[in-house]
C-alpha cells in the first residue's frame, strides 16, 4: 500500500475551477483508493493505493467527473518527506517558502540557463522536480513562478510551506 499526495493546479482559486471537495474525495473513492483526505479547498488529497496510479489518469478522471482540465501532480508520502528535508533554504522564515511540484523533471540545460538575478530578493533552487522559492515579500504579486513555468516548460503547482509540510504529515499517516 503507498501513500501519495495529489496536487491539483488552479481549483478554486479566485473562483475558477470550482470542485466541493467531499466530491473530490468521493471520486477518489470512486476510483478504488483508500483512506482518501483532502487538506484545505485548492484540490490538496492524500490516499492510499496498491496499485500504479498516474497524474494522467487522475486528470481524466477529473476531466470525466468534473468538466475541468487541469493538471495534476503527485508525489509519494517518501518523496514528500524528502522534499521537507532538502530545504535549501532551511535558515529563511518557514512563512516565505514555497514548493513548486513539477510534473516532471526539467531539461538541465533549460535549468542551467535560468536567470535567478533578476528576481532578487526572491531566490530560488531547482532541485530535481521540484522548485524551492523563497519569496520575501509573499505570492501575491511575485513574477518568479509564471517565468520559472514558462522557462521550465513543464507543468507545476506550487504549495506555502505549511501546506507542503501538513501533506507529508497527512501522507506519513
Amino acid at each position: 500500500m503507498t501513500r501519495r499526495a495529489c496536487l491539483l493546479r488552479g481549483v478554486n482559486v479566485g473562483g475558477q475551477n470550482k470542485v466541493a471537495m467531499r466530491e473530490l474525495r468521493g471520486l477518489f473513492e470512486s476510483l478504488g483508493f483508500t483512506e482518501v483526505e483532502t487538506l484545505i479547498q485548492s484540490g490538496n488529497v492524500v490516499f492510499s493505493s496498491t496499485g500504479a496510479v498516474t497524474a494522467a489518469t487522475i486528470e481524466a478522471e477529473i476531466l470525466r467527473a468534473f468538466g475541468l482540465d487541469v493538471p495534476v501532480v503527485m508525489r509519494t508520502s517518501t518523496a514528500l518527506t524528502k522534499v521537507l528535508a532538502a530545504n535549501p533554504f532551511a535558515d529563511r522564515e518557514t512563512h516565505r517558502l514555497h514548493v513548486a511540484f513539477l510534473g516532471a523533471k526539467p531539461d538541465s540545460k533549460v535549468v542551467g540557463a535560468l536567470e535567478g538575478g533578476r528576481f532578487a530578493p526572491e531566490e530560488f533552487s531547482v532541485a530535481g522536480t521540484d522548485v524551492y522559492l523563497y519569496l520575501p515579500n509573499g505570492m501575491a504579486r511575485t513574477k518568479l513562478p509564471s517565468y520559472l513555468e514558462r522557462s521550465l516548460k513543464v507543468p507545476m503547482t506550487i504549495r506555502n510551506w505549511n501546506t507542503a509540510t501538513k501533506l507529508a504529515e497527512m501522507a506519513r499517516r
